[in-house]
């Protein structure tokens, strides 16, 4: 039996070698012209489309798998900035249960976009591509059956215009001639449906691909983005946490340093710093050109001659019309009734800006209410030097100046 099987390989073996001969013979014959070739112009044309349908679902797969791969990427990648955001994030915080359960969620999302990708997009593809290699093999043959099926054909013909008619070849001729066009167009009838079935059906696999690819994008990034909301939600409330505490922190040590400006200060201490303005105050008018000595003598002589009669001076007492006696820099002169009461500086102040006023160790002001409350700043008096007052009789040359530098008198 196995002399046998051995006779029927070599046999199958001789016979397969002299059908390669025979098929190279005839294409030789048939590009040196010497054999017609049949020729299929609607069939090439499917070959073609075949052919680059291959090309097309081919690098459509690629780019599908490289795109898988970026997304996991992206998982991956995404995964390890949440899980430093955890580890980071301290308990007492705000949100640490709301950013742990967004951070699994993310994970979660981020796995079935992977997944349902694989399932509705690329297995589909594969399963689209898996067709081609078994028609691309019947594709191969069926063109080896039209050489055997023109070989056959032209060896009949051969043999038919033969001199000596030997009808037995004839006969064989015809058989041999007869089974390789079998052969040939049950092959070629297949292709001749499947080819055309096939390359239309590429644009329903490019419809349902992308149409896939592009509703699991959008639930996915729809999802995400609304993770996105609340993570950022939980980050905003943290801040606004954070810029609180910082708030209070500062009004507290804000306060202490407004009772540490108001306290009096220390006669032999070095002079407080003045606080801080916010606002620009009001240009502050100059004031007039105080009278010299020679024209406050000559006004004097004027008013003797006027008077009718010059009253006796009374020690004790002062005249209205006439100057207040000043003593350690203070009047007992009645007071305009816009004033609120009398400051004493304690320091030397040096004026920084146009409405301020410049003031000596000693100095007596007379203390106004601002004209606009909005506009006064905290630890700022406005007011008029006593001796300016005393001197002009107006309160026009005023000016802001910091409250600890002086003295309530």
């Amino acid at each position: 039996m196995a002399e046998v099987g051995k006779g029927v390989n070599a046999g199958k073996l001789a016979s397969n070698v002299q059908k390669r001969l025979t098929r190279a013979q005839e294409k030789v014959m048939q590009k040196l012209g010497k054999a017609d070739e049949t020729k299929d112009t609607a069939f090439e044309e499917g070959v073609v489309n075949f052919n680059k349908q291959l090309a097309d679902g081919t690098k459509l797969q690629k780019d599908l798998k490289a795109y898988l791969v970026a997304v996991k990427t992206m998982h991956e990648c995404s995964k390890r900035l949440h899980d430093c955001l955890a580890e980071m994030y301290d308990p007492e915080w705000f949100g640490k249960e709301e950013v742990d359960s967004i951070a699994e969620d993310t994970d979660l999302l981020w796995q079935d976009f992977h997944q349902n990708l694989t399932d509705n997009a690329l297995i589909s593809m594969d399963a689209y591509l898996a067709q081609f290699p078994d028609i691309k093999t019947r594709i191969a043959k069926r063109d080896r059956k039209l050489v055997d099926f023109d070989s056959a054909r032209h060896h009949f013909a051969s043999i038919q215009k033969g001199k000596k008619k030997d009808e037995a070849k004839i006969a064989k001729a015809e058989e041999e001639l007869g089974r390789a066009q079998k052969v040939f167009e049950e092959i070629n009838y297949d292709l001749q449906e499947e080819l055309p079935t096939l390359w239309n059906s590429r644009v329903g696999v490019y419809v349902n691909t992308f149409q896939n690819v592009a509703g699991l994008e959008e639930k996915f990034h729809r999802e995400m983005g609304k993770l996105n909301q609340n993570l950022s939600d939980v980050m905003t409330k943290l801040d606004e946490q954070r810029l609180a505490k910082k708030g209070v922190k500062t009004a507290s040590i804000g306060k202490s340093e407004e009772a540490a400006n108001h306290s009096p200060p220390d006669s032999g201490s070095d002079a407080p710093k003045s606080p801080q303005k916010s606002r620009e105050g009001p240009p502050v008018s100059r004031p007039p050109r105080p009278a010299s000595p020679q024209e406050v003598k000559e006004d004097n002589i004027i008013n003797l001659f006027e008077d009718a009669v010059v009253p006796d001076i009374n020690i004790s007492t002062q005249p209205q019309n006439e100057a207040p006696t000043v003593t350690n820099g203070s009047s007992e002169a009645e007071l305009p009734p816009s004033v609120l009461y009398k400051v004493k500086a304690m320091h030397d102040y040096g004026a920084t800006d146009s409405d301020e006023l410049d003031l000596k160790a000693g100095d007596i002001v007379l203390v106004l209410p601002f004209a606009n409350p909005d506009e006064q700043d905290d630890g700022w008096l406005v007011g008029v030097k006593e001796s300016h007052w005393l001197e002009n009789k107006n309160l026009l040359v005023k000016g802001v100046f910091p409250e600890n530098f002086t003295q309530k008198l």
